[in-house]
Parts: structure tokens; sequence; C-alpha cells
């Protein structure tokens, strides 16, 4: 290889970056563009021909690159730093941590309800039935399912209630 060609790529450099960093917006991919463009011309000096653009070969390396970093990034979607992102989708841990223990809370006060209390409100609000269904499962008329309801209610709502609140009796449904 050349060495002359290697000292032209060196002071091409600071122009490399300028384009690099027009194409990419960001330092550091323009960076690692500029190292891959130039790993790419050194790699390929010999099919470099003496007398023509050194620049414009070396920018039609880097946009070809750079087409090609961008085909390849599209379906994974556009790249965002993670410091620079607020509302990241997930788990939020102290939600989930909360929701564990109101939901073992409400698991310990459904026991301490009448067996009678504890089925509707299980088909109702965690199974999601009519009042119509829970009357026709439990054989019972559906009146009586939402008089069992509104009472467990009630009594969820005093065992739930911390100290000194006041519940205001509402449990699904």
């Amino acid at each position: 290889m050349n060495v002359d060609i290697r000292l032209q790529v060196v002071t091409m450099l600071p122009r490399l970056r300028r384009f690099a960093l027009s194409l990419t917006g960001s330092r550091d991919r323009a960076d690692d563009l500029v190292q891959a463009t130039c790993e790419r011309a050194l790699r390929s000096a010999g099919n470099w021909e003496p007398g023509t653009r050194l620049d414009s070969w070396l920018y039609r390396i880097m946009q070809n690159l750079w087409i090609d970093e961008i085909r390849k990034a599209k379906p994974r979607g556009t790249e965002v730093p993670v410091d620079e992102v607020h509302d990241l989708a997930g788990e939020d841990g102290e939600r989930s941590a909360l929701a564990r223990l109101s939901m073992q809370q409400i698991l310990r006060a459904l026991e301490q309800l009448p067996s009678e209390q504890r089925s509707v409100v299980s088909l109702v609000c965690i199974e999601d039935m009519s009042y119509r269904e829970v009357a026709d499962i439990l054989a019972i008329p559906m009146g009586t399912v939402m008089s069992r309801l509104s009472r467990a209610r009630t009594a969820l709502g005093a065992l739930l209630q911390p100290a000194g609140g006041a519940a205001d009796g509402r449990l699904g449904g």
C-alpha cells in the first residue's frame, strides 16, 4: 500500500469527521463512521486511482457505509440513548412492588370474608362475570348476588382502610 494515501487520509480526517457529523447528527456515531470509512479505504486502497480526487472517493465510501447503516437500522427502529429517554416502556419496580403488596393485602382481606361473599366477589370482580351469570352459577337470585357483593365491598373497604383513613366502599364490579 502506498504510504502517500495513508498520509492523505490522515489529513482528510477533520473533513471526514465534519461530513460524518452532518450525516449522523451524533459525535459518537460520526466517529464510528469515520473509522469504518478509513478502514474500508485503507483495505481498498488499490481501488483508488492516483490522480483522482481522494476526498470524493472517501466521501463516496462514507456515504455508502451510512446508507448501509440506515438500511440495517430501519427494521430495528431509531437508536436513542437511554439517558435521553424519560418514559421508557417497561415495568415500574416501585409500582409493581406496591401492587404485589396491595394484592397480598386484598387476598388476606378476601380470606376474612364469609365464603358466600368471597365467591360473589371472586366471580364478579376477579372473573368479571355479570350479576346474572353469578346468580346462575351459584343458583341464587340476582338480588342476593347484589346484596352479598355490597356487603363484601363494605367489609373489604373496612379491612383495607389505612389507619385513620376513610374507605370509599368501592371495589371492582
